[in-house]
């Protein structure tokens, strides 16, 4: 299993922090992304199942409209205003950014069944770990690919951010889908400055779960799937909700944000048993600070899980 490093900081400062656990001391981040001094989390994993992907499942692909360059619906968004937080966009040459570029790297190495890994969903144990602007950071990095087709889910259906991290309206969107309310194409916002397509979570719900866990939002995956090169799909914290195990095996796999010092290993071990069966390609050790050499990574071994991270820079 791979651990990420990434500079980047939680997404809701009015969270209160967690206690921290034992491991690395972290230095300073780049400015954008304020670092939490101290010791990082050294996380614990037991044995990733095997991913269950449906593929196409037999299911008929919804019919849509293909606009150029993206499937984007009606609407476009003529400007807009990013929130601080998303580095890979507005701090380009910034050691953050080169993080989220490095990340990108890594999990376009990643490779199962002969084929390279097209959607992931992002998830955190905890509220505060950071997990929407790790999902917005990379989302925007794997959009600066040269002809890249990215798009971005926000499925956390009863606390949906990335509309505000990207300035633009929240409905319809996810919700207003998977209930039948419009068409698949019109809750899609093509962005087309960072050439980045988003699904906002849409209208409030009382369901969240079983909207997730329907045959809707399973065709929708499929469907999106034959138009985007790269899906990023940000779900609500493990720990707090089962909204991640219903869609991660609609995946290709599935990235556990930590953030450093912070997150308790107990609940780093408790998420990764709750997003199983789907495949877990790895965690995100988030607000470490910033890494000199470019990328530090980890792997741990399954038959020494809990006991060693070795870490590295490259």
């Amino acid at each position: 299993m791979q651990v990420f490093a990434t500079p980047s900081a939680a997404t809701h400062p009015n969270v209160p922090p967690t206690v921290g656990v034992g491991g690395a001391s972290a230095v300073p981040p780049a400015a954008a992304f304020p670092g939490a001094a101290g010791p990082t989390a050294a996380p614990a994993s037991p044995a990733a199942a095997p991913a269950s992907f449906p593929g196409n499942g037999g299911h008929q692909p919804l019919p849509i409209v293909v606009p150029n360059p993206v499937l984007a619906g009606g609407r476009r968004a003529r400007s807009v205003t990013l929130h601080p937080l998303l580095a890979a966009a507005l701090e380009f040459g910034s050691p953050a950014a080169e993080q989220f570029r490095a990340l990108r790297t890594r999990i376009g190495q990643v490779e199962f069944g002969g084929r390279d890994c097209r959607s992931l969903v992002v998830t955190s144990p905890m509220p505060g770990d950071g997990k929407t602007v790790t999902s917005a950071n990379l989302a925007l990095s794997m959009a600066q690919e040269f002809h890249r087709k990215v798009l971005i889910i926000d499925a956390d259906l009863r606390k949906g951010a990335l509309h505000r991290m990207f300035g633009v309206d929240n409905e319809p969107g996810l919700t207003d889908v998977l209930a039948g309310d419009v068409p698949l194409e019109e809750a899609l916002i093509w962005i087309p400055e960072y050439r980045l397509t988003l699904l906002p979570a849409g209208r409030p719900t009382n369901q969240p779960t079983e909207l997730l866990g329907s045959f809707e939002m399973r065709r929708a995956v499929d469907t999106l799937r034959t138009h985007f090169d790269r899906i990023v799909i940000d779900t609500p914290p493990a720990l707090a909700l089962a909204d991640v195990g219903v869609v991660g095996p609609l995946s290709d796999g599935v990235l556990l944000v930590v953030r450093a010092g912070q997150t308790p290993r107990p609940a780093i071990e408790r998420a990764l048993r709750q997003v199983a069966p789907a495949r877990v390609l790895g965690l995100v050790l988030n607000d470490v600070g910033e890494i000199s050499s470019g990328y530090a990574y980890g792997r741990v071994d399954n038959q020494n899980a809990g006991r060693r991270v070795a870490r590295s820079g490259a």
